[in-house]
């Protein structure tokens, strides 16, 4: 529907809710969603202010092309400072919630001050309402959406809430909505909560409009369908097997890290895969997964939905656990199975659905848990502790008990709510954290695939893979296959990636699609949506304006080049065996160039040419 040209403003220290007109200059210039959005924090926050006080801001942005028939134009972006690493934060989420609240007529909403007791919005169209939840404090993800559905009855209400580990002010937590989808990391949810703001309820009926060339649009659309479905990754893969399809290839290559990064490979890789997901069990006959998945418009529907064996000892006794649910993405079985040494597929199950029912970042989580591990084997941390816990590497049960001490805020729960740097600086172990900028690794070894070490360091919300997806080209070959092991040309390589994530992500379409799309694909689509240059060479410059801009952000938050950064483990320690064997990231060499491509100054600063360039 392009643009509402509409955005709510909620001031909950005053309990207001304002309509204001969109700045269409801004628009013009960063598109929607994440570019949008973080030039209204850009220009309305301090970046120096502190991420869980009054002075942030948190912005719920949907795209223009969110709500519209264009495949997978259901998303939409949080941002605000972020809590973990004091860096801008931007955390996507699919599902229904974004296309609902375009159909309400707005395109962002933004949440300043704090209100003084619990809160939710109701949003009805342009009827928009703060509401008493206190009665909802102290709920799960799970019990608020029940509550707020029999409240409002209303099965097509669109929910997004936070839960307890936000109350709690877990770092890592997410602003979950339609009950498993969740804008997950950098700690958003930590600031929704802080403000007192349990959760969004959203019902829209105004529908798609405001088009600029409706019949160029839908053939753009069609065209888009077509090229997915076509395609190997898009139209095959992902729909079959979810990202989980990645576990085994990433392991066969010599890129799956394991037990906090200090291996590479994991041996029971196969047990927590794709494939295991889809073999039936010895004890009901049943497979782990139950269904696919497909979140607003999605014509790929890589989302999995899942069951635990009643029978095993987690939920043996927890019927509550014993219906399907948000199954396991690539990422959460990699940081809650391989990195912790665990091939407990039901396991990882369980703590995937108390992840969702309790609203925190699995892959913050579990790396959080492999660290705590690590330094538990090396006898810093023990069993005073952890309440008695054997937290050892491959230990199911502990794994398992320390999650339900999270969820409950009781024993190591609230050291484990801190992340793995403030954990590790705790105990005295700060290179024992695999994190930039205080963010977690995700699923990929940058000792392994050099351009994804390239792509950690620089990531401007803290290590990320969905800042700059080089697997694809490194891996899969898409669009064009470079060797995972070459330092050579992954600057451009990462650049490219960087810009076109950062132009996908602001117009409200999912990221799985670049697997298949290029921008020949995408702009055309834009373009017959939007007013304005949105040819190909527009949409490219918009993207990386809103890099610099977001870097710019962190620069003035106090970021510096030196925090462009990997920990020691991955520059000095090589990796040990396998098709790998004997590599260390080579950032040292990528980054001076990286700097030199994006016209940065010898520091990592956008330097004022690049600025006027790009009319920031």
């Amino acid at each position: 529907m392009s643009w509402t040209r509409k955005i709510l403003r909620v001031n909950l220290s005053k309990g207001s809710c304002t309509s204001e007109p969109l700045n269409m200059e801004w628009a013009k210039q960063y598109l929607g969603q994440r570019g949008l959005a973080s030039k209204y924090l850009s220009e309305e926050i301090d970046p120096k202010c502190d991420a869980l006080g009054p002075d942030n801001k948190l912005i719920m942005a949907t795209g223009p092309l969110t709500g519209t028939m264009a495949s997978t134009a259901g998303r939409y972006s949080v941002i605000c400072k972020s809590p973990l690493t004091g860096a801008i934060a931007c955390s996507n989420s699919g599902g229904f919630l974004g296309a609902e609240l375009k159909f309400a007529g707005w395109d962002m909403i933004i949440f300043e001050g704090k209100s003084e007791k619990p809160v939710y919005l109701l949003v009805q169209d342009d009827k928009v309402e703060l509401r008493d939840a206190s009665h909802l404090w102290g709920k799960t993800v799970w019990e608020t959406d029940d509550i707020l559905h029999q409240t409002h009855q209303d099965p097509q209400l669109r929910v997004a809430c936070v839960g307890r580990t936000a109350e709690n002010g877990c770092l890592y937590a997410a602003i979950v909505n339609d009950k498993h989808r969740a804008a997950g990391r950098s700690g958003v949810g930590t600031v929704m909560a802080s403000k007192n703001l349990k959760a969004v309820a959203v019902r829209g009926t105004q529908g798609v409009g405001n088009l600029e060339d409706a019949k160029t649009f839908m053939a753009a659309v069609d065209a888009g369908k077509g090229v997915l479905a076509e395609n190997a990754v898009t139209g095959q893969g992902l729909p079959a097997y979810g990202t989980q399809v990645l576990m085994n290839v990433i392991n066969g290559v010599g890129a799956l890290p394991a037990r906090n990064m200090r291996d590479v490979g994991f041996e029971g890789a196969e047990n927590i895969s794709a494939e295991a997901m889809a073999e039936p069990r010895a004890s009901d006959g049943k497979p782990n997964l139950t269904t696919n998945a497909g979140c607003f418009s999605c014509t790929i529907a890589c989302g999995r939905i899942s069951t635990v064996d009643k029978t095993h000892f987690s939920v043996k006794d927890k019927p509550q656990y014993h219906g399907a649910s948000g199954g396991l993405e690539y990422e959460a079985a990699w940081a809650l199975g391989a990195d912790t040494g665990i091939d407990d597929l039901d396991a990882l199950t369980y703590v995937n659905f108390l992840c969702n029912e309790d609203g925190f970042d699995p892959i913050t989580y579990g790396a959080t848990v492999a660290a705590a591990m690590e330094m538990f084997e090396e006898g810093v941390i023990t069993t005073k502790e952890t309440g008695g816990i054997e937290l050892k590497f491959g230990n199911t049960e502990a794994f398992v008990a320390v999650t339900e001490a999270l969820v409950a805020n009781e024993g190591f729960g609230p050291d484990l709510a801190l992340g793995s740097k403030r954990l590790c600086e705790k105990y005295g172990r700060p290179e024992l954290s695999m994190t930039v900028k205080g963010q977690e690794f995700p699923a990929y070894d940058p000792r392994g695939i050099q351009g994804m070490g390239l792509t950690y360091a620089t990531s401007n919300r803290g290590a990320c893979h969905l800042r700059s997806y080089t697997v694809s080209s490194e891996v899969l070959g898409l669009p064009i296959k470079t060797e995972m092991g070459d330092a050579e040309g992954k600057p451009e390589l990462v650049k490219a990636f960087q810009d076109v994530t950062a132009l996908v992500d602001s117009a409200g379409l999912c990221i799985f699609t670049t697997f298949a799309w290029g921008m020949d694909n995408i702009a055309p689509q834009i373009d017959a949506a939007c007013e304005g240059d949105w040819s190909v060479e527009g949409c490219m410059e918009a993207g990386e304006r809103i890099w610099n801009m977001e870097r710019m952000f962190n620069t003035a938050a106090g970021f510096t080049g030196k925090d462009d950064n990997l920990p020691p483990r991955l520059m000095k320690e090589a990796i040990k065996s396998g098709p790998t064997e004997g590599q260390v990231s080579r950032l040292d060499e990528m980054l001076p160039q990286y700097y030199q491509i994006r016209g940065w100054t010898e520091d990592g600063t956008v330097t004022k040419e690049t600025q006027q360039r790009l009319s920031l």
